[in-house]
């Protein structure tokens, strides 16, 4: 086998491992920078969704609040989760959102629509359990596929949210009416009571992942295709068309045609393996000279 072909054996071999380790390792910092750019995303919403929330109990609910008592259907437009979804729901309509799920799971909510399932209820309990916990991401398996989550606590941190959540007796006749008097009471001050979470589809961090990591990947192959060409070059031009060189220089010399020189190029190994063949190939010379005389 020649040098030339050992060589590439060689570099294709390391580059496939190379290519193989920092696939596995960019895909997997790929996806994480994917997640966190999503993690930021949800960040921003759940700030926008509270201030929201904010705005309707300081807003709109004083405004409307006498009229809970004398209309015969609750103003939905007066809770400020209600506020919350309905503004999520209209941002849906985004091309960059739609994918985005929010709900406000919470244990014991007034809408049975916001009612925390088994995993979410954990969340909650978690966020109940240790107050510094202030954020719980993950992913969560669904029917349609898996889910990337992030999870908030959500309390009650205003007096005022007591009067449709304390007892049924204090509660505004319309939510009664509209509601029962059986879910989301007996809520009490700075109690954690839900979740806020975003669900983004794993698949779009994954996508978006992959995407980045075959345009990685492509490039690593090039610059190896590039650099492979150039190290070939180099060998040809530097060391192999050399060694040819000298191969037939050997050869001449070796059927006795001494007045060729080995060339030297360069003060490099070769070129010092040349000076070395030509001081050799002198003395070799010397010898069959001497001998001849010696014969003659």
């Amino acid at each position: 086998m020649k040098i030339e072909t050992k060589i590439n054996i060689l570099f294709a071999i390391v580059f496939t491992i190379g290519i193989i380790v920092s696939g596995i390792v960019s895909s997997k910092l790929l996806q994480e920078n994917a997640q966190q750019q999503v993690t930021a995303k949800a960040q921003i919403l759940i700030q926008v969704m509270n201030s929201v929330r904010n705005y309707t109990n300081k807003r709109i609910n004083p405004l409307l609040e006498s009229r809970l008592q004398i209309e015969p259907a609750f103003i939905a437009e007066t809770v400020p989760a209600f506020s919350a979804i309905q503004v999520f729901e209209d941002l849906r309509n985004n091309p960059t959102y739609k994918d985005f799920f929010y709900k406000e799971a919470t244990l014991n909510p007034t809408n049975l629509r916001d009612k925390a399932d088994s995993f979410e209820a954990e969340l909650v309990n978690k966020f109940r359990k240790n107050k510094n916990t202030k954020e719980i991401s993950g992913y969560r398996q669904f029917p349609e596929g898996e889910n990337f989550f992030i999870a908030y606590p959500l309390a009650v941190t205003q007096q005022s949210c007591l009067q449709c959540h304390s007892t049924p007796e204090a509660a505004p006749k319309s939510q009664i009416a509209s509601y029962g008097s059986f879910n989301g009471f007996s809520w009490k001050l700075n109690e954690i009571i839900a979740a806020q979470v975003i669900y983004i589809p794993a698949s779009q961090i994954l996508s978006s992942a992959q995407r980045s990591a075959y345009v990685l990947i492509g490039a690593l192959i090039i610059i190896f295709a590039i650099i492979l060409f150039l190290i070939n070059l180099l060998l040809r031009r530097t060391i192999i068309q050399r060694i040819k060189k000298m191969a037939k220089v050997a050869e001449k010399v070796s059927t006795g045609e001494i007045n060729s020189d080995f060339e030297k190029q360069s003060n490099d190994e070769i070129g010092a393996l040349a000076a070395a063949f030509n001081r050799m190939k002198k003395s070799l010379e010397i010898a069959l000279k001497i001998l001849e005389q010696q014969t003659y």
